[in-house]
């Protein structure tokens, strides 16, 4: 049984249906359709996009993140990443997609009646050596394995782990949205760095943009008119920016405090539970890994579960595969916010500024590879 019917929570269920499991993902919602923004693939999700068997509808669906990079706000450029260069290293580029045709993809992979929503885990406890119980509040269900991708607000986590401090705000609010309509874009997908802020975009197929505006703010801070606010916070920053904004509903804007799990779990997997995605490691959004991590998760998951001799045993390696390396790269996402969009004492601005343009291309390839250079386990 899966919880949680988001991106991480779908791959896990097509990971187990492929290797002979039968599935039910219970989803709160009432309708199980993610109401995101826009979301970037590394050829490491996309690899594992490949072994859940989805990964060709995917690509066809998305753009290719070829040109572009790091610029200020007066649109001089700090650094130009070439998706040509990480096409070549690691057999893709990133790539651009609305997250809710992700979201459709990966629903289309699962029988109809694997899918439940508008149905909560209200409690999950270990029964016996090989049973959980799941109580959804008008029913009670039985599973061997219950996988909890609930989220960063896991109740499920909370109740594995009840002394765990939870989700951390992470110092940066975030508002973000699709434009209505195609803008003119000269590149793939930029950032632009000004002092406590971050002004990003991707582009997709049909030329609309997915666009990202992130502040420095106190926890909960809320606008009355978040894209009025954004026009006047960015009116000044280069092209395309305002002609984003212009292009965007005002009730299309998105907006949420970011908030990672700081503290790091001991263990994934409890029992016959298994912890992923944002349940496991929530992480800040600045290397773009957060839905690639969930995806290696559920494919380390499904081959665990296929080859090892018992469910313990392949939770365990679950565990000791996954764990270390979302970690690493949970702490490399909270440096690299650190360094960027969070970064706004005046003296420290143009230094980091100065060694970004003088840092090689190659080596910024290199720091990228680390995280992109990871290869699935086989689920065929």
């Amino acid at each position: 049984m899966v919880l949680g019917g988001g991106v991480g929570g779908l791959a896990a269920a097509i990971g187990l249906f492929r290797i002979g499991w039968d599935v039910t993902v219970i989803e709160r919602a009432s309708m199980l359709d993610d109401a995101g923004a826009g979301i970037s693939l590394a050829a490491n999700g996309l690899r594992a996009l490949d072994e859940l068997g989805v990964g060709d509808a995917v690509r066809e669906a998305s753009r290719g993140q070829y040109s572009g990079g790091t610029r200020t706000p007066r649109g001089g450029w700090l650094a130009r990443m070439d998706g040509s260069t990480l096409e070549k290293a690691v057999g893709a580029p990133i790539m651009g997609i609305p997250r809710s045709d992700l979201h459709r993809l990966l629903r289309d992979c699962l029988p109809a009646e694997s899918l439940v929503t508008g149905s909560e885990a209200a409690g999950v406890e270990q029964t016996g050596p090989e049973t959980v119980q799941v109580d959804c509040r008008t029913t009670v269900l039985n599973a061997g394995l219950v996988v909890a991708a609930d989220g960063i607000g896991s109740k499920t986590r909370s109740r594995l782990f009840p002394h765990h401090p939870g989700p951390v705000y992470s110092g940066s609010t975030v508002l973000r949205a699709i434009t209505e309509r195609a803008v003119d874009l000269r590149t793939d997908f930029e950032l632009t760095w000004g002092r406590g802020a971050e002004f990003g975009h991707i582009a997709f197929r049909d030329r609309r943009a997915e666009w990202h505006a992130v502040l420095s703010h106190p926890a909960g801070t809320r606008f009355a008119d978040p894209l009025a606010e954004l026009r006047r916070r960015f009116h000044t920053w280069h092209d395309p920016i305002p002609a984003m904004l212009d292009a965007t509903r005002p009730e299309a804007v998105l907006y949420h405090d970011v908030n990672e799990l700081r503290t790091p779990l001991t263990s994934y997997a409890v029992g016959r539970i298994a912890l992923l995605g944002d349940a496991a490691h929530a992480m800040t959004p600045n290397l773009g890994q957060g839905a690639c991590q969930a995806l290696e998760d559920a494919v380390t998951l499904a081959a665990a579960l296929a080859t090892e001799s018992t469910v313990d045993a392949a939770l365990a390696r679950y565990d000791a595969e996954r764990r270390p390396r979302s970690q690493a790269v949970a702490r490399a996402a909270r440096q690299a916010g650190r360094m960027g969009q969070q970064l706004s004492h005046p003296l420290a601005v143009p230094l980091r500024n100065t060694a970004m343009r003088l840092t090689p291309s190659r080596v910024a390839t290199r720091m990228i590879l680390r995280h992109h250079a990871w290869v699935p386990p086989s689920l065929s």
